[in-house]
């Protein structure tokens, strides 16, 4: 089957970030490498951002480094997140050729993000995406709080689409318009990607969504049919922000995976290897992890030949 939907696995960064358990250079450089071995193709590999702010990921350097050397050379997309010039600095001399950077629409969480306001911030990050794009580097922007900011409420989608066409006037490669905190329902969801896919290719744009109200697949299946075919999610449904209150985790690989599945479209994602990243993961955090299939995977899996669909 043909990969008719991408998928862009940010577990060991977003899903990693907020965990009370910091995993080890090695543990993150194993859930690399099994995430490479279940198909995925395009992960974000960490932050540069200070030690003291996210301290999980404290360990950038080394992680992105060994990723690079490792897969680098294998055609898989390895991204890193950055914020400013040290961040991009770091990430560029330990062989990172695909950055990712960042904005927010509501003015309270950029000043609590980044203690920019979003113009300030923008104007950093457009400094950074020229600077990415004339040494050849591939680009990403996060559009963050498209839908709803924890601190203002609901956000107007004549606001998002002005700074997404802002953004996409930069030349950015990918915009992944992120429903922070997971507040979002399908009704807006597929409206502003609408509003948005009459003013720019939608093929350039990514859905970033969290499952914290229990609607993270029905968003993304509104995504969808609205034309969506970039999905961020994260292995076993890891993730928040921290500086987001109520931000709960990511949309899960498994799930998105498998929805993909049901409704007729490829991944390059072999499921049941998939698991096997899951439940490594699982050890190392020290918890239960698992998307919305977990219950029905592990009690149908002997009855379904065809689950290791990639």
């Amino acid at each position: 089957m043909d990969a008719l939907l991408k998928i862009y696995e940010v577990g060991p960064r977003d899903g990693l970030q907020n965990e009370a358990v910091a995993l080890s250079a090695a543990q993150k450089g194993r859930l690399i490498g099994g995430l490479v071995e279940a198909g995925l193709r395009h992960i974000e590999v960490t932050s540069f951002v200070h030690p003291a702010a996210v301290p999980q990921l404290a360990d950038a350097d080394e992680v992105m480094a060994e990723a690079v050397a490792l897969y680098g050379a294998t055609g898989i997309e390895l991204t890193g997140l950055v914020f400013n010039d040290r961040g991009y600095e770091r990430a560029v001399a330990n062989g990172c050729r695909s950055l990712a950077f960042g904005a927010a629409v509501s003015e309270t969480f950029s000043l609590r993000n980044t203690h920019n306001t979003p113009r300030q911030a923008l104007n950093t990050a457009r400094s950074l995406v020229a600077r990415a794009q004339a040494e050849g580097l591939r680009t990403r922007f996060y559009l963050m709080t498209a839908w709803i900011c924890p601190f203002e409420g609901p956000v107007s989608p004549h606001k998002t689409l002005a700074l997404v066409q802002e953004i996409a006037d930069w030349g950015v490669d990918e915009i992944a318009v992120a429903d922070t905190i997971g507040h979002a329902d399908p009704l807006s969801v597929g409206r502003l990607i609408d509003l948005i896919a009459r003013r720019i290719d939608i093929s350039r744009l990514a859905a970033h969504l969290h499952d914290t109200q229990a609607l993270g697949l029905a968003n993304a299946t509104a995504a969808l049919q609205a034309g969506i075919r970039t999905f961020d999610s994260s292995v076993g449904g890891l993730g928040g922000c921290p500086f987001a209150p109520g931000a709960a985790g990511n949309l899960s690989t498994e799930d998105v995976v498998f929805m993909a599945h049901k409704v007729g479209l490829g991944t390059g994602v072999d499921f049941r290897r998939l698991w096997d990243v899951v439940y490594a993961l699982e050890r190392d955090i020290g918890r239960p992890i698992g998307g919305r299939i977990r219950q029905w995977w592990e009690s149908s899996q002997d009855q379904e030949p065809t689950i290791g669909f990639g």
